[in-house]
């Protein structure tokens, strides 16, 4: 990677534009960098870092970039930042344009644009750049790609930060740890240590649950002997536990068997004892049954000697009415006769009375002949009759063409009345139809502006909301970055004391004989003491821990800003400038016409189905008029046709109606004549009829009771019995009859006459013991069943057991295995003697690679006396593999790089780096980097010592490379001709570019 050119605008300290050309400054292979402390030396580096990676190092990064624009800069002067350079054979340019709070351009107040970033790339066959691409994520992952370095890498790599350097000399084994991980990316090494762990834990955890499974079924099958099962004083995890557990089961079966052999050869006992005592109860309740059977039927016996006398009365009433019986068909024949005579008497006396009174004496031949006469007048008008129906029809005819001819001249006077007013209402309809489609236009068009309007006024009220919070986002930035700046002097002032005291803690370490790790001698004479306020390590690193809060709070607040910045230009470029309130009001002014076109329109398909009904009802009228003047002329013939057969039909009738008023009168007249001498001359024969009937039927009924033993017919009749009487009667003669017949069956039984004589049967008492025997035989059974149930839940859990143990016994092998293999990676392992976790393993070998390659550099820096050597020795107890030691040639000495001076400990790191550099470029993929910065710390060298490492750092250009030191020691600027000045100002710093 080589840089080519640098040109920088309103960026960190500098106001106006500047432009860097590394090429001029590159030819003389080392070149300086230098100017007044705070004039903006970093702040060169930093916009090369961030041309490449859109973030600048260190404390200083932000994630979106909105604190790199400078205070000196014009408002209207946007940051940017553009870098050419060469790597991996293309030449590109990156152009990167942090977010950027402008001047509105309508109005007052700042509005937010969005970051911008351009990558190009030149094309040496048309001599022209090419754009390539506008994404920020397209661009970071291209370049990260060719580089093959992470911007941590980057800003270690190339640009050599000293103080970073000089503190992995004197750090412990943890902080060069984080370092070379960041480094060298060691993390899926540490991914490995933790995904051990992880499954050390799981596996620990999934045994736990085994053994805590088995201790469970042991105790339920502690439960389940009754507390007699003993179990084993272990815990989940422990080796022997599931043997324990499945001996005490096998035991606890053992003892439950024995138990449910016992409890069975009770219970076949208890059964045997129940048998006996139910015979004995059987034979105890049958004997007092068969005494209870033998009083039983003495005292039926008795009962029916006191019935007799009854019973030989109801066999007399019985057979009297057997008698009676013979009887019955005469005396039902002589009622049934008697009856129907009355009815024919009362209905001839009820016909009689009928009839006109010169028929009172006439005989049925007379009547007859009467209803003779009036059917043979009747027949000779039926002529007369449809003459007086048709008259009726004609009649009924001329109404209905009155009715028509009133209602045709209503329909014609409604029809004329609407049709007058037609051609008004049609035009009023039409009127109505089309403003309502006007309306529903006008709709459509302020629907499309509505939601514009709507859209428009939430994104002004989200830029006001915004803008407040934009507000308070800034002072609380600015109030962070002021926290931020008071935490970090507090953190330098503190340090500085420290670094002023450091010889008093080196000084507390020193004991007589020992030789000085600063100087090596022996000899004490006057060791430095701490004074009052002294600074130490811890103090010093509670500062740096609250400044580097007080960083992150800072970035925090700042990239809060920066997203409250980004939301509020993206609604100010959809609202505008227009005030909010002036949009609320355009929005519910469109909203209102809106909805006032909406329900205008909504009268549409109303309007439109009124006109069509009332076109309907114009053409409905119109036929109905004409129609009814079709009519009107019709019924004009109709009825003079019907007056003529009118007069025809009068002339006829009025000779056949007589003195009635009609003929159908006359004609009902004769009807009802006739029917009733029919009536009364049929009433007359039935009457005489059954007079005859009734007399038969008196003499039979008096010869059939002189036949059945009966004095009159009336003693007959009071024999007789009906049904239910009969049932009645019979029922208990044949109830005494059975009583009888079983009560002899029972005194005849031998078995119940035998019982009788025996001595009464003690039946509670045979009760009793056989409920004893029961109770003896449900406790055996409820015995032997708790015993069969123990085996059985002993069984099972048992089984379970065994089936768990089993399943375990591969998981506690991996546990074992798992466990092993994490102990080793993490270093905790007894087998891990020095305590070396898997990253710090893979971390010792590129310190040791770094050593090597940083060693050819310190030789010729120290004139030979030093070298960097690696060192797996444990420090204290704890951990190793990190050490990094430093061997004085002069002494022949191995000693820690902490206790180099301040002049060694700078060119020692700065070897360090340089090595490093080395083995992260081979790491990344052998990139090759042509440009490097060295920053600071060169004023703490001696002559020699600087000519020294100005010689290593020129040997660079063997390899093609140009190194920048940047530096503010008057020195160097004699030393080295190429140099770039940065000039400090009022209004901003400036870049001075001087060639070789």
């Amino acid at each position: 990677m080589r840089l080519h050119r640098l040109d920088i605008t309103a960026f960190g300290p500098f106001g106006g534009s500047q432009s860097v050309d590394f090429d001029a400054l590159s030819a003389a292979g080392l070149f300086l960098l230098h100017g007044p402390t705070g004039a903006g030396k970093t702040s060169v580096l930093d916009a090369v870092c961030y041309a490449l990676y859109g973030s600048v190092p260190g404390a200083r990064h932000s994630g979106q970039g909105t604190g790199l624009r400078s205070d000196h800069a014009a408002p209207g002067t946007r940051t940017s930042v553009t870098l050419e350079l060469t790597v991996a054979g293309r030449r590109l340019e990156i152009t990167r344009q942090p977010p950027w709070e402008r001047p509105k351009k309508r109005g007052t107040g700042t509005t937010l644009d969005k970051a911008q970033t351009w990558l190009r790339e030149y094309d040496p066959a048309a001599g022209a750049w090419r754009d390539r691409s506008r994404s920020h994520q397209e661009i970071g992952e291209e370049i990260t790609q060719l580089l093959g370095m992470s911007r941590e890498q980057f800003c270690q790599v190339v640009l050599l930060p000293q103080g970073d350097f000089a503190r992995f000399l004197r750090a412990d084994a943890e902080a060069r740890g984080k370092l070379l991980g960041r480094l060298f990316d060691t993390q899926r090494f540490a991914e490995v240590e933790k995904r051990l762990a992880d499954r050390r834990r799981a596996t620990e955890a999934a045994v736990r649950e085994g053994d805590a499974a088995l201790l469970a079924d042991a105790h339920r099958m502690q439960q389940a002997a009754g507390g007699t099962m003993e179990l084993p004083e272990l815990s989940p995890g422990d080796p022997g536990l599931a043997d324990a557990v499945l001996g005490a089961a096998a035991i606890a079966r053992s003892t439950a068997r024995e138990e449910l052999a016992v409890a069975g050869c009770r219970l076949a006992a208890a059964e045997s004892a129940r048998a006996a005592a139910d015979r004995a109860l059987d034979d105890v309740r049958e004997r007092a049954r068969l005494q209870r059977r033998f009083a039983d039927a003495r005292q039926r016996a008795r009962l029916l000697e006191e019935r007799a006398g009854a019973h030989r009365e109801a066999q007399a009433r019985m057979e009297r009415a057997r008698k009676a019986e013979a009887v019955a068909p005469a005396l039902e024949l002589r009622e049934s006769a008697d009856a129907e005579h009355r009815r024919a008497v009362t209905a001839e006396a009820h016909a009689r009375a009928a009839l006109p009174a010169r028929y009172a004496g006439a005989g049925a031949a007379g009547l007859a002949a009467g209803a003779r006469r009036a059917a043979e007048e009747l027949g000779g008008l039926e002529s007369a009759r449809r003459a007086e129906r048709r008259l009726t029809g004609l009649d009924a005819e001329r109404a209905r063409l009155d009715r028509q001819e009133r209602a045709d001249e209503e329909i014609l006077a409604e029809a004329e009345s609407w049709l007058a007013g037609w051609e008004t209402a049609h035009a009023r309809l039409r009127a109505r139809v089309e403003s309502a489609q006007e309306a529903a236009g006008r709709a459509e068009q302020l629907a499309e502006r509505r939601e514009p309007v709507r859209r428009r006024l939430e994104a002004a009220r989200q830029r006001d909301r915004l803008a407040e919070e934009a507000d308070a986002a800034r002072r609380q930035a600015l109030a962070s970055a002021e926290a931020a700046a008071e935490a970090r002097a507090h953190w330098l002032d503190l340090k500085e004391q420290r670094l002023n005291g450091i010889a008093a803690e080196l000084a507390a370490g020193l004991a007589d004989g020992e030789p000085c790790a600063v100087c090596g001698a022996t000899d004490h004479p006057a060791p430095a003491r701490k004074v009052a306020g002294h600074v130490d390590r811890e103090v010093e690193e509670r500062a740096l821990a609250g400044h580097q809060r007080a960083e992150e709070r800072r970035a925090a607040d700042e990239r809060h800003l920066a997203a409250v910045r980004e939301a509020l230009a993206a609604a100010g470029a959809e609202a505008g400038d227009t005030p909010t309130d002036v949009l609320a009001r355009e929005a519910e002014e469109v909203e209102r016409d809106y909805r006032r076109a909406r329900a205008d329109a909504s009268a549409l398909h109303a309007a439109r189905e009124e006109l069509r009904h009332a076109e309907q009802e114009h053409e409905r009228r119109t036929a109905a008029r004409q129609q009814a003047e079709v009519r009107a002329a019709a019924r004009v013939g109709h009825r003079e046709r019907l007056e003529s057969e009118r007069a025809a039909l009068e002339e006829e009738l009025a000779q056949a109606r007589g003195t009635a008023g009609s003929v159908a009168a006359r004609a009902a007249e004769l009807e009802g004549r006739a029917a009733r001498l029919t009536e009364a001359a049929e009433a007359v024969r039935a009457a005489e009829d059954t007079a005859q009937r009734l007399k038969e039927a008196d003499a039979r009924l008096a010869d059939a009771a002189f036949r059945a033993g009966f004095d009159t017919p009336q003693a007959a009749a009071a024999a007789l019995l009906d049904d239910t009487a009969h049932r009645e009667l019979q029922h208990r003669l044949d109830a005494w009859q059975a009583e009888e017949a079983a009560v002899r069956a029972v005194l005849a039984e031998a078995d119940t006459a035998a019982a009788a004589g025996q001595p009464p049967a003690d039946l509670p008492a045979a009760e009793r013991a056989a409920a004893d025997a029961e109770r003896r035989v449900r406790e055996a059974a409820s015995a032997r069943d708790a015993a069969a149930r123990r085996c059985a839940e002993l069984d099972r859990l048992s089984a379970r057991a065994a089936t768990g143990a089993r399943r375990l016994a591969p998981l506690r092998e991996e546990y074992d295995r798992v466990a092993r293999l994490a102990g080793l990676a993490a270093g905790t392992s007894a087998e891990n003697e020095r305590r070396m976790r898997l990253e710090a393993y893979v971390l010792a070998a590129r310190l040791e690679q770094v050593a090597a390659a940083a060693t050819v550099r310190l030789r010729r820096m120290s004139s030979g006396r030093y070298t960097l050597v690696h060192s797996d020795d444990r420090a204290g107890r704890g951990r190793s593999g990190l050490g990094l030691h430093v061997v004085d040639a002069w002494t022949g000495r191995e000693r820690d790089t902490a206790t180099l001076s301040g002049g060694e400990t700078f060119f020692a790191s700065l070897a360090l780096a340089l090595g490093l550099a080395d083995v992260v470029t081979d790491e990344a993929g052998g990139v090759r980097l042509d440009t490097l910065f060295i920053d600071e710390g060169f004023g703490s060298l001696d002559d020699q010592t600087l000519d020294e490492v100005l010689d290593v750092l020129d040997s660079l250009r063997e390899r093609d490379r140009s190194v920048g030191i940047v530096s503010h020691v008057a020195d160097l600027r004699r030393r080295i001709h190429a140099q770039l000045e940065v000039v400090k100002g009022r209004s901003g710093s400036a870049l001075r570019q001087r060639g070789h």
